[in-house]
């Protein structure tokens, strides 16, 4: 390969090792705007409300296939419509945060997401 071909392949890599994307990143730094190292209430509700608009409207199981199971999708949908709005997910939200956040000092830090709870937040939230 020639030395321009090599510093073209060179730059390439260069810009897409600063481009990780979203859905590669550690949950913390998703949720975490404002990179304090700790997820609060507030932060994972607007990831959930960017999320719910984002995955336009009502929610079925079917697009929260992954993210829930059928037991806490009945579980999560108290009216049984078969679909969850935005009170119903932000509630969830808040019930699964509450539960990952289990010194309930109102932050959910790196070791807390790392638990089975806070995997369930993030994975809610992907």
């Amino acid at each position: 390969m020639s030395i321009r071909g090599k510093s073209i392949l060179t730059t390439l890599a260069i810009a897409l090792i600063g481009t990780t994307p979203a859905w590669s990143q550690s949950p913390l730094k998703t949720l975490d705007p404002d990179n304090d190292g700790t997820v609060d209430l507030a932060e994972a509700k607007s990831a959930a409300s960017k999320l719910f608009d984002k995955l336009d409207g009502d929610l079925d199981k079917r697009e929260l296939r992954g993210r829930l199971n059928a037991k806490d999708f009945a579980a999560a949908d108290p009216d049984h419509d078969g679909t969850l709005d935005k009170n119903e997910f932000l509630a969830l939200v808040e019930k699964r945060f509450n539960a990952a956040n289990p010194d309930n000092d109102g932050t959910i830090d790196a070791k807390e997401l790392k638990s089975a709870a806070g995997r369930s937040l993030a994975r809610l939230l992907k």
